[in-house]
């Protein structure tokens, strides 16, 4: 049962030439129609319309996943390596029914560790990736490749690839006798949740995906018939919202949704300097924002079970992108921040510089102006556009440092101003293209430590560390070159620099 309602709801006018667009823009994806997003956008989107589809031709998975899960019954440890859309909607399904995925979505060599642990022979390891060609996923596939042969196991017996049909992943996989499925190549990353990607890891720690599919299917069926939700939910989102929205799933029974419709949203839309920026909260807030939930009160409450969830988000932010005249299905900031990455790796050659901060304070090393962090974050707050928001982006681990997130929440009592928060280098799969090619009002706090321990990535002349630094500093770079306001902590100690820190930001 899916219901629509909140605030916004009696503001929403079904008479508005533009409703009536937005309705058309329904019935005309309904139909698969890859014009409705401009001429420019038709090729991609003539290749990207399948998750319409998903609801219905993912059953015929079902069988391989049946086998799949057989196989593999003696593995009690499953951990998915993949990026964004890879990787997100298998998380909030893991977490909503309450299962144990463990998600490897970071370059973090404090973060990977975690990933290390625990007894080899119980543990199954998805590969995740469209192409492969992913610099965090092919890394991170090479070093379970070495793990299992290092305990003397087969990496085929204990690596399951998802990929695209024909992609390099694919061939090699292949090639070398590892298990592949293959997901529908015409379906993008952050709209594959109900495809292979989101799937596979859902059925192999136990959750009925058929029972996903059908949720997901009666309600696309519904909304087929009366478009009201959909429309009223785009509608009030284009015309209702502004350029900021909260996302609270608190309370909601499905932790992590937010997360998940933060990058579907953010980087279907944050284009043309015209986009939704999702900021994801943790509890109910009464601020300014345009506000979303799944239960409670807000200004827009959604709600459904969390299959219907995913094909009304994935429906809406189709017609946003109609209503907004952009290409929901590329991202192409996304590719520049790769492009940056790959650069300094090369400039580099494996070799980490020593990077000179412009000032110390105990245990936080200041890149940017400010001989203190109370100077440095009061002249950063300084530097926020009047109608501008804050991000912050903590290239650490999310597990054991996992407080440096109640910066968010500090922050915006400190400055009034929304503030989003992402665990690098997962964001830039997510918020990353918004931050480029959205409005170009924003502010940018990057945060990184020194690592105690690095990894080793099998057949690279640099480590994970050396990747992770690279990561951080190239999208540094193509955000200086935009000239937007930028500040790099970094942490000599996390754990202390994370309560300096803190304390910082109360302190203001």
């Amino acid at each position: 049962m899916t219901n629509l309602r909140g605030h916004a709801v009696s503001k929403i006018d079904r008479k508005d030439a533009r409703y009536i667009a937005l309705q058309g823009f329904h019935n005309r994806l309904a139909k698969k129609d890859p014009t409705i997003w401009g001429t420019a956008a038709t090729a991609e989107a003539s290749v990207r319309l399948n998750w319409i589809d998903l609801p219905e031709s993912s059953r015929d998975l079902l069988p391989a996943l049946d086998a799949l899960c057989a196989k593999h019954r003696d593995k009690s440890r499953i951990i998915l390596c993949g990026m964004g859309g890879s990787s997100l909607g298998p998380e909030v399904i893991a977490q909503s029914f309450n299962k144990e995925l463990f998600i490897l979505d970071s370059t973090d060599p404090h973060y990977i560790s975690h990933a290390l642990t625990g007894d080899p022979t119980k543990t199954l390891v998805v590969v995740s990736s469209k192409s492969g060609s992913t610099i965090e996923t092919a890394s991170q596939r090479a070093l379970f490749e070495q793990y299992f042969t290092d305990a003397g196991l087969s990496p085929l017996d204990h690596i399951v690839i998802v990929t695209d049909p024909g992609s390099p992943l694919d061939k090699s996989s292949r090639e070398k006798g590892f298990t592949v499925i293959n997901a529908d190549p015409n379906v993008g990353g952050r709209f594959s949740v109900l495809s292979a990607f989101g799937l596979v890891p859902a059925a192999l720690i136990g959750v009925d995906v058929s029972v996903l599919l059908d949720n997901a299917s009666e309600t696309k069926s519904a909304f087929l018939k009366d478009s009201t939700l959909v429309v009223d939910m785009a509608y009030a989102i284009t015309y209702l919202s502004g350029q900021y929205m909260t996302y609270c799933d608190a309370e909601s029974g499905m932790p992590g949704l937010s997360d998940w419709g933060e990058q579907l949203v953010a980087e279907s839309t944050g284009k043309e300097q015209v986009g939704r920026l999702p900021i994801v909260i943790e509890k109910p807030s009464t601020d300014s924002s345009f506000s979303i939930a799944y239960t409670g009160e807000a200004d827009l409450v959604v709600e459904a079970d969390l299959a219907s969830q995913f094909i009304i988000w994935e429906w809406v932010t189709a017609l946003v992108g109609a209503a907004l005249a952009i290409d929901p299905f590329n991202q192409p900031n996304v590719t520049e921040a790769k492009e940056a990455t790959s650069l300094l790796l090369k400039a580099w050659s494996g070799v980490m510089p020593h990077f000179v901060p412009d000032a110390v304070d105990a245990s936080v090393e200041i890149f940017g102006a400010g001989d203190s962090l109370d100077t440095a974050l009061k002249s950063f707050i300084d530097s926020i556009p009047a109608d501008g928001y804050v991000a912050v982006m903590a290239y650490l681990d999310r597990t054991d440092d996992a407080k440096v997130a109640h910066i968010r929440e500090l922050l915006t009592q400190k400055t009034g101003r929304p503030v989003t928060f992402g665990w690098g280098p997962r964001f830039l799969h997510s918020t990353g293209q918004f931050h480029k090619g959205g409005q170009q009002n924003g502010a940018f706090l990057q945060i990184t430590g020194d690592v105690e321990k690095d990894i080793a990535i099998p057949g690279q002349v640099f480590g994970f560390a050396t990747l992770v630094a690279a990561q951080a500093l190239g999208d540094g770079n193509a955000l200086a070159s935009r000239k937007y306001p930028l500040l790099r902590f970094n942490l000599t100690n996390r754990s202390v620099g994370i309560d300096q820190l803190l304390n910082a930001v109360k302190a203001l």
